[in-house]
């Protein structure tokens, strides 16, 4: 395990995923923890958003922020 920092989403883009992001529908994990946030899979998930999906899993389901590994 390593210590974790909570940041704002644009600062989140290629950084280590520090929780489990999973978008509601359709209920697959878009990011695990170890795995690399990417503009795309930010992107993806903010639309679900818009769309009126939820985000489970996650600290901040508004994808305000994120939780990430601590550099």
């Amino acid at each position: 395990f390593s210590p974790t920092e909570t940041v704002a989403a644009d600062k989140a883009v290629d950084r280590l995923c520090a929780e489990l992001i999973c978008p509601y529908p359709p209920g697959i994990p878009v990011l695990m923890p170890g795995e690399i946030i990417t503009s795309k899979a930010l992107e993806y998930l903010q639309q679900i958003l818009a769309d009126g999906g939820k985000i489970t899993g996650c600290s901040d389901p508004t994808l305000q922020t994120f939780n990430v590994v601590r550099q």
